[in-house]
């Protein structure tokens, strides 16, 4: 796409994200069914324990609604899961990628790839990163994820706002990261546990 296409393009989703914020604004948010604790902290072999609380000016920054973040261990194996909820997505209260988050935070992508996610035999298409920092390798997958469907691209989520906004007068929606040590086991082992927690999720939202 040429430069002044992709501005373009770039300009229409900003304003009708800002029409669809405004729409919603004026219908009222949707909370959740469950609340996001309601996940399971048994999930397969894996047992959780919930991580502290996080820093206040972290905290502000993401806006979430809501958050969950829980490290699930199996013998040595660990596998960090983190959901961020937003009820009524505005300006300045956004679901935040990932990928520009975690740079912030020390970490150098140095690979990406998309994955695949099998959930009741559909396939479900996922984020799939690299991570480094001070020589630690992390494997990272992330996915956006509400009460209709389950995405990997930002920018579609942008467009799927808007059509929720005009269609239902909502803009709700989550973002759902899963970390784990980097290995030859990681991907794999990180792909099997997303499938588990995706259907949890759904359940928050009612489905």
């Amino acid at each position: 796409m040429n430069p002044t296409r992709c501005f373009g393009t770039t300009c229409l989703l900003l304003g009708s994200t800002l029409v669809a914020s405004r729409v919603a604004t004026l219908r009222g948010s949707q909370p959740l069914a469950q609340p996001l604790t309601a996940i399971d902290r048994q999930i397969g072999d894996w047992s959780a324990t919930d991580d502290p609380p996080l820093p206040a000016r972290i905290a502000e920054s993401l806006s979430a609604t809501s958050y969950l973040s829980r490290t699930y261990r199996h013998g040595n194996r660990s596998v960090n899961l983190f959901v961020a909820y937003y009820a009524n997505q505005r300006s300045g209260e956004t679901m935040h990628s990932p990928k520009y988050c975690m740079p912030g935070g020390g970490w150098e992508m140095v690979g990406s790839d998309g994955a695949a996610v099998v959930v009741g035999g559909a396939r479900v298409d996922v984020n799939n990163y690299l991570l480094l920092k001070s020589g630690e390798r992390m494997r990272m997958l992330y996915w956006y994820q509400g009460r209709d469907r389950v995405i990997a691209s930002e920018y579609l989520g942008k467009v799927f706002l808007v059509w929720d906004a005009l269609r239902r007068g909502q803009t709700s929606g989550s973002i759902v990261r899963v970390l784990l040590p980097e290995d030859s086991e990681a991907l794999a082992e990180g792909l099997e546990f997303s499938a588990q927690v995706i259907p949890r999720v759904a359940k928050c939202f009612g489905k």
